[in-house]
């Protein structure tokens, strides 16, 4: 009889992150922060969204956490670059910013999460994971408060496809992310697999052409399919 050699246990992959801030201080923190998670690794840091772009151009990135207001360029033009030239890095903000009009503009630039400075680190941590499994994060703060204020005031809301007809199904998920429940309560309030879940959430993506669970939302609210 042969011996048989376990086969080694497969690591999680690395979540590979660049930090563009500006304030040093920040910039640090976040680093020191991330790198207590055993599951990410800082590639590099940087203060403007030009040193960010050029990290990018040599070396591989997952997710990018970024600041708004930065020197010689700032993370809304950093994140259109981004967008053309590097499609598959995500983007979660980080700003002291509640307002409206910057929701909606990173909204329509395609953010993957936006996360306030002022969050725990908690959150942070959640943020990444969220973005690195399902491609978005945003909190209950930005999904709910500001996009409700932002639906009411009728500004600068995104442009969605002209749809298809959803189908049942797919309104029952609709209104459950609105709701701001996670797969698996959905999957549960539902009698469905998580699969099916994100199945149903990409078709409402691609028919409605919102570029992530806050477009969702906004269109869900627009629309008149929900109603918070």
């Amino acid at each position: 009889m042969t011996n048989m050699e376990l086969a080694p246990v497969n690591e999680l992959p690395m979540i590979r992150l660049a930090v563009a801030d500006d304030q040093p201080l920040f910039r640090r923190g976040f680093s020191m922060l991330l790198r207590d998670m055993s599951d990410v690794q800082v590639v590099f840091e940087c203060a403007n969204g030009e040193e960010l772009l050029t990290g990018l151009n040599g070396n591989a990135v997952d997710i990018v956490l970024l600041d708004l207001e930065m020197p010689v360029m700032d993370g809304s033009e950093a994140m259109k670059r981004i967008r053309a030239d590097h499609p598959a890095v995500k983007v979660i903000v980080l700003s002291m910013h509640t307002e409206e009009k910057y929701i909606a503009h990173l909204m329509e630039l395609g953010a993957n999460g936006y996360v306030l400075k002022t969050a725990e680190p908690d959150e942070l941590e959640n943020a990444i994971h969220s973005v690195a499994t399902t491609g978005y994060y945003f909190s209950d703060r930005v999904s709910r408060v500001m996009l409700q204020g932002l639906v009411k005031k009728e500004k600068l809301l995104p442009k969605f496809k002209d749809l298809d007809a959803l189908t049942e199904r797919e309104v029952e998920v609709l209104r459950a992310i609105c709701q701001e429940m996670t797969t698996t309560e959905i999957a549960g309030k539902l009698f469905l697999s998580p699969r099916t879940v994100e199945f149903h959430r990409n078709n409402l993506l691609l028919k409605t052409g919102a570029k992530n669970v806050a477009g969702l939302v906004v269109y869900a609210m627009t629309t008149g399919r929900y109603t918070p």
